[in-house]
């Protein structure tokens, strides 16, 4: 298994987008995320920061997608 990599909080929203995850609703740096299916994830998103492994891999689980598609969606966007 392959470790996640630290990536920018816009990355792993435009992953989560591009698997069906709406914006709902922002609370200061917080961005929360729903799937028509009840599926919701939030991801802080701190400008100039990147999101650790240990946060990544929280967003994940709760938005229930597996790690090989998550590092297939981001493609170039972590390097």
């Amino acid at each position: 298994m392959s470790r996640l990599p630290t990536v920018s909080a816009e990355a792993v929203i435009g992953v989560l987008k591009a698997n069906g995850f709406e914006q709902k609703r922002r609370r200061g740096s917080h961005v929360f995320f729903r799937h028509p299916d009840g599926r919701t994830a939030v991801v802080p998103l701190h400008a100039g920061e990147d999101l650790g492994r240990g946060i990544v891999s929280k967003i994940l689980k709760d938005a229930e997608i597996p790690r090989d598609s998550f590092l297939k969606g981001l493609g170039s966007r972590w390097r």
